[in-house]
């Protein structure tokens, strides 16, 4: 029989850490784009970060806390996501610091116009989603309290794909070293071909 360790979060983990993030993971990384009302640029990682629709491409990431990329998002219904590569990793962490100022600048990445919205792209991430806002959820307990949490959902508007990541028109994944988020202060994992796996769906 297995030996489960068992714990109502609402009591505490009863471990030297909260294994949570560490168990949901590795999870994509939002790195979000966007400006001001004021046109002020900012960049920052979220590691609650997912697609949430195929048609039409809906993604979304979640703040905790009333940051300056919800602000941004709310204010002016735009943001960009930028995938996060092995190449870019140390940009990557650099902008998840609390600073007051231009990101791009503090981790020296230069930028791309977008095409549909108003935030810049990352320069040498090899994708990016132009995003519109649809939905700004607060999140709730199960007791109806507000959590300081926003999910901020967006339509994707617009792509950018590196045509190297491109065989015969398919993306490939792994090609382009995507990172993903793992637990604690700083596990990460990069997706690699050797991770790959093929398991056709049922018919």
């Amino acid at each position: 029989m297995t030996d489960f360790h068992f714990y109502d979060p609402a009591n505490g983990h009863g471990l030297p850490h909260d294994p949570f993030n560490a168990i949901v993971a590795p999870r994509p990384i939002g790195w979000i784009s966007s400006v001001s009302a004021d046109g002020v640029r900012n960049l920052a990682p979220y590691s609650f970060f997912n697609a949430f629709n195929y048609t039409p491409p809906i993604v979304g990431f979640a703040s905790t806390g009333a940051k300056d990329t919800l602000s941004n998002a709310r204010a002016t219904g735009e943001f960009v996501w930028n995938l996060a590569t092995r190449g870019q990793a140390d940009a990557m962490n650099a902008t998840s610091a609390t600073v007051v100022g231009d990101e791009f600048a503090l981790a020296g990445l230069d930028t791309l116009p977008s095409t549909r919205v108003a935030p810049p792209r990352v320069a040498g991430s090899p994708v990016q989603f132009e995003c519109r806002v649809t939905q700004i959820v607060r999140l709730e307990t199960i007791e109806g309290s507000a959590v300081d949490t926003w999910l901020v959902l967006g339509q994707v508007v617009g792509v950018h794909i590196d045509r190297a990541l491109l065989d015969d028109g398919i993306y490939r994944t792994a090609r382009a070293r995507p990172i993903t988020r793992g637990g604690g202060p700083g596990d990460y994992f990069e997706i690699g071909e050797d991770a790959r796996f093929v398991m056709p769906r049922p018919r």
